[in-house]
Parts: structure tokens; sequence; C-alpha cells
């Protein structure tokens, strides 16, 4: 174990409880490079280890999700949340609090700073809506959606000590949102939505996982993490972060665009995405095309 990434003058209980053993440990173990990004943030581990995952999960034993299915954790420890492990949150929807390192390589690809204005759709009880707080700082804020009921009552209580933090137990997708830097969102979409790239500032970031058809079993299908920044004069560069797989977001999905991107995730070159278009016809650059948008492998030039 890595234990110089520990804060100093945490306790024996706290590295392995709490704020941050487990937790920086973890990400300053993770491999940057192969996406594409630099090697460890500070100021990222910082935020993952200033939250206590266990306040957001519940009460364990936990039920932690595998490729077989949901297994139980053999015992309450909260030791065991330290780990990159996707916890279950409602099983029974299949939807859970999402494995860390994945987030920790968005978040470090989103490039969060201080004072941003951030929106989280999907916030689930809101662990990650956490760490983007402590990302944005006191001069920033994060306005949370969750459009699932019971969870976003459990995010404005877990999230109810942070004034940077509001929670709306509403869909992110359809209606009018703030004017954002950052807009990440934790379901699988088969578009960008009208309303994120709307509420894009001038070098806004948006970061939303870009999902097929579902897998076997009704599993969510792997698609890929599209990280979309706004430019000057309507331009938008875009790429993959890497491969990812969530539940589907309500109100951002139709089954002709799915089928779509299940054919061109399918030809493997995913990698090669370079930009956004809306709102005009696609040319021989196109690498998928939905309804009013289009991706290109064309490279951008940004402003």
């Amino acid at each position: 174990m890595r234990r110089e990434c520990l804060p100093r003058g945490k306790t024996k209980r706290e590295k392995r409880y709490g704020t941050a053993g487990g937790t920086s440990e973890v990400f300053c173990g993770v491999d940057y490079g192969k996406c594409g990004l630099p090697r460890g943030d500070g100021r990222l581990v910082g935020a993952f280890a200033a939250v206590a995952r266990e306040r957001f999960v519940g009460t364990g034993p936990w039920k932690i999700f595998t490729a077989a299915g949901y297994i139980e954790t053999p015992t309450d420890d909260p030791a065991l949340l330290y780990q990159d492990v996707v916890v279950a949150l409602a099983p029974e929807r299949k939807i859970n609090n999402g494995q860390p390192v994945l987030h920790a390589l968005c978040m470090a690809a989103l490039k969060v700073k201080e004072s941003e204005t951030v929106a989280h759709v999907g916030a689930g009880t809101g662990y990650y809506t956490a760490i983007l707080a402590q990302l944005v700082g006191a001069a920033g804020s994060v306005v949370a959606y969750e459009v699932e009921k019971d969870l976003a009552e459990r995010a404005a209580a877990n999230l109810s000590e942070l004034p940077n933090v509001r929670v709306e137990a509403r869909s992110g997708v359809a209606d009018p949102l703030p004017e954002c830097d950052v807009i990440y969102v934790s379901a699988g979409a088969t578009a960008p939505m009208e309303a994120w790239l709307d509420a894009l500032r001038v070098g806004g970031r948006l970061l939303f996982p870009l999902t097929p058809s579902e897998g076997l079993g009704g599993a969510p299908g792997v698609g890929g993490m599209l990280l979309v920044t706004w430019g000057e004069e309507g331009k938008f560069a875009a790429r993959f972060v890497c491969p990812a797989a969530f539940v589907p977001c309500v109100g951002a999905r139709d089954e002709e665009t799915a089928a779509k991107l299940s054919a061109a995730f399918k030809r493997g070159n995913w990698r090669e995405v370079r930009s956004l278009k809306r709102r005009t016809e696609p040319d021989e650059t196109c690498w998928v095309a939905g309804k009013g948008w289009w991706l290109s492998t064309k490279e951008e030039v940004m402003k």
C-alpha cells in the first residue's frame, strides 16, 4: 500500500474506516495515463478523502454488485466500502453507488475548479455530489438532480450540512438548468441532451455516459463517458474518456439511437471521436448520428 498518500495526523481508526484511509490509497494508485489524463490530482484525492462513503450507502452489511449479481458483504465493517466496489442503493431497481475509480477518472477529466457552478444529474444519495462540492469549494455551487424521490430525500438529508449544495427531486434532462461550468451525468443517455448543451457556459464541460442498447440479461450496455467542451462560435470538442455502463437516464434515451450506438461501439473506433456537431448534416467524418446531433472524427479548432 502507498502509505504516503494518507493525510497526516489521522488516527488508526480514521485510516481504516473513514475519511481518507482506503480512498486515498486507491486513488493515488489510479493509472490516469491510460485514459489520456495527467497523473493523480492532489485536490481530487483530497476531495475523496474528505467524504465518508458510509454516510451515503446506508447501514451494512451492504450488497456489492459483481458480474455474477449482487453479493452481500460478510460484515458491516466500513473498511469494506473503501475498495473499488459498486454498492447497491436500490438493488430492486439496479441503482447503485458507482465504481469510485471510474468517477475519479471522470472528475479528473472534467478538471473541476474552485468557485465553479456544477450540475450533477443522477445524484443518487449524494456521495459523488459531496465530492464535487469539495472540488468547487465554498465559493462554488452544486445543484444535484435526482428523479427517484426516495433517493432524492436521502441525498437532501446526507448533503444538508453543505451550504454550497442544493438537491432538486426532479429530472435534470428536459427542464431548464442553470448556467453551468460543469455538468456531470451519472446515468446512461443516448444523446447529449439539448438542456445540457444549452446550459453550458463558454469553456463549460459536459461529461455523460453515452450508452447503447441493453446488454445480456437486461444489464446496461457498455458505452463510453463522452466529454464535451463548448468553445466559442458554437463549436464543441468531444472525446471519450473511458468505457462505462450505467443504469438508464430517465427521459434521455430512445431505442433508435441506442441501436445505432450499439453498432458504432462494436466497430471499436470510439477513441477516434473528436467533435460534436449540432443541427447540421453528417459528413464522411461521422462516427454516429442522432436526432439533431452527430459525432465527428474531425478535430474541432477551438478558440
